[in-house]
């Protein structure tokens, strides 16, 4: 039996396990959490609808459930050339017959961002994201500005959905308790069209939601850096804020930049369509792949990286190790699946937006979606532990 040694427990690299386990490999798995973060509903944990648990599978339940080997440790070390990984803890992993590379991303380190929280950060920073907005609950009145920046070297490392569902979450929050006229929302980007990348008729949607929720908007100015009582940009004015929630852009993975792994610009590591590491030495290993964060995503313009390319990625690295030891060469690329695909959700709603090369386009799910997107999260865990069927697609 061939072994496949995967770095990262988020969606990359858990979906590989799941599936190269069902191929009949034997799989270790490298995740520096025990847990399985289910990142696209945690946007309810500062609103108090959930519960960090709720967003949580224990890492040795999917072991079980699938059979695969789990260490708990992170990567401190690549070695492509001698084929070998070193753990924090010193441990060095080299009996392997593929590597997969799911660690994720970095984050752009903007001056000042320790005056900020973020709900793609780690996922203890959502329970802290709670307490600040507990707290100005409590006080009764305040400022609260949301916004996420971008990558100049990779334009696909951006992440605002989750900023815009946090923001849209916590009007509703405050509506709710009757004081939302006592706090002032902002939504601010470097970028002059933040969300464009899904589509006029979405960012067109964008702008009518934001201007009926009397939700300000701060856009087209580069941020210089951020202080504990507002952000800072660049032509030196400032816009307040009690609490600054920030999505930094994805950067290349620490890890990565310091491994012989071929990156680009931004650090990200550089693959073919079918996820195969490439390097321009022939003598270097052809067995290592990476998927997920971590990817240079090549394409359209207006690509980004989401938890379903990401699994997309790994379900097709799992059918091309098989077709490589098998010495055939049907191998499935990532390409022809890119596209934008989320349940945006308001704490009272939801719309359905999608985009791809052919069609763009958003639709508001009064109600229905708010609950479509729970159903999905409850979906996500009992599917990933095998409890339910997967739905083919999903």
């Amino acid at each position: 039996m061939k072994n496949a040694l995967i770095l990262g427990g988020g969606f990359a690299g858990l979906e590989a396990a799941i599936y190269l386990r069902k191929a009949n490999y034997k799989v270790t798995l490298v995740s520096d959490r025990d847990y399985f973060y289910i990142y696209p509903t945690s946007i309810w944990i500062p609103t108090r609808e959930s519960e960090f648990s709720d967003v949580c599978v224990d890492m040795n339940e999917l072991k079980n459930a699938h059979g695969f080997e789990l260490i708990i440790d992170s990567v401190s070390k690549i070695d492509a050339k001698n084929n070998t990984v070193t753990l924090k803890s010193g441990t060095v992993l080299s009996d392997y017959d593929h590597l997969v590379i799911g660690i994720g991303a970095s984050k752009m380190k903007h001056k000042g961002i320790e005056n900020t929280l973020s709900i793609c950060g780690a996922p203890e920073q959502s329970l802290m994201i709670r307490a600040k907005i507990d707290e100005l609950i409590q006080k009764g009145s305040g400022k609260i500005c949301f916004g996420f920046g971008g990558n100049p070297k990779d334009t696909s490392a951006v992440r605002g959905g989750p900023g815009f569902e946090l923001l849209f979450n916590v009007h509703n929050l405050l509506k709710k308790k009757g004081i939302r006229d006592k706090f002032e929302l902002t939504f601010f980007a470097p970028m002059p069209e933040p969300g464009k990348r899904m589509g006029p008729k979405a960012l067109k949607m964008m702008n009518k939601f934001f201007n009926m929720l009397d939700i300000n908007q701060h856009f087209g100015k580069k941020i210089k850096m951020f202080e504990k009582d507002g952000i800072i940009f660049e032509d030196d004015s400032k816009l307040e804020s009690d609490f600054t929630m920030f999505i930094p852009a994805g950067d290349g993975h620490e890890v990565a930049k310091l491994s012989d792994l071929p990156l680009n610009e931004a650090g990200f590591i550089k693959t073919d369509d079918y996820s195969n590491v490439i390097f321009k030495d022939p003598a270097m290993p052809t067995n290592i792949y990476a998927i997920g964060d971590s990817v240079a995503l090549e394409g359209y313009e207006w690509r980004a990286k989401q938890g379903h390319i990401a699994e997309v990625m790994a379900k097709n690295v799992a059918h091309n190790i098989q077709e490589k030891d098998n010495n055939n060469t049907n191998f499935k690329g990532y390409h022809e699946h890119l596209n934008i695909l989320c349940i945006m959700d308001s704490g009272d709603g939801a719309s359905f937006i999608y985009r791809d090369e052919k069609r763009a386009f958003m639709i508001p799910l009064p109600v229905i979606g708010h609950w479509l997107k729970k159903a999905w999260g409850s979906y996500c865990r009992y599917s990933k532990l095998g409890k339910i069927p997967r739905i083919p697609g999903m």
